[in-house]
């Protein structure tokens, strides 16, 4: 009985190398399976990160109609015949300066007429008309005037602990033309 003991013995022994054989193959093919899928996910997400960044690169332009302003100089005889076009955030923004225009146009005529011909003629008045005009473009879509102040990862406004509004969706103003007379 001892030799048929040892005889039935045996085989169960093969079966169960078989079966932690078998289990490894599938561990291994889990685990490649599992690797390949988070790859193609990595690069999914990669490319569509990508995709994001570059739209985000490309510009929207929006000319404005030429503006033709009396300036604050004494006598009053001096004008500024003015063309601007705005640098925006995306397309959805340069329709939504669009719905606002005339509300846009006013407040860059009374913008402008505050100045003075001799305020306009250096660079620093020109540079100073183009930051007050980006404000006032943003004003009704909601941009925030004090972004450059506020941290980019605080979620809330320092100042007054509000929660903040975006940043400004007009990244430049560009003029076009620049005539005092």
């Amino acid at each position: 009985m001892a030799a048929s003991n040892t005889a039935g013995n045996a085989p169960p022994a093969k079966n169960g190398k078989k079966l932690i054989v078998i289990g490894a193959v599938v561990a291994l093919l889990v685990v490649a399976a599992t690797i390949v899928l988070l790859t193609v996910m990595n690069q999914q997400r990669d490319e569509e990160a990508s995709n994001r960044s570059a739209a985000a690169l490309v510009p929207t332009f929006l000319p404005l109609e030429t503006l033709v302003v009396n300036l604050a100089d004494p006598g009053g005889d001096r004008f500024i015949q003015l063309g601007i076009t705005l640098e925006l955030q995306d397309d959805k923004t340069a329709e939504q300066v669009k719905q606002f225009m005339p509300s846009i146009r006013d407040g860059i005529l009374r913008l402008v007429s505050q100045r003075s011909a001799s305020e306009l003629l250096g660079r620093e008045g020109k540079e100073q008309l183009a930051a007050d005009i980006r404000r006032e473009v943003a004003r009704p879509l909601g941009g925030n005037r004090r972004a450059a102040r506020v941290s980019e990862d605080s979620e809330y406004d320092d100042e007054y602990e509000q929660p903040r509004r975006p940043a400004n969706p007009v990244r430049r103003v560009l003029f076009s033309s620049f005539i005092i007379q």
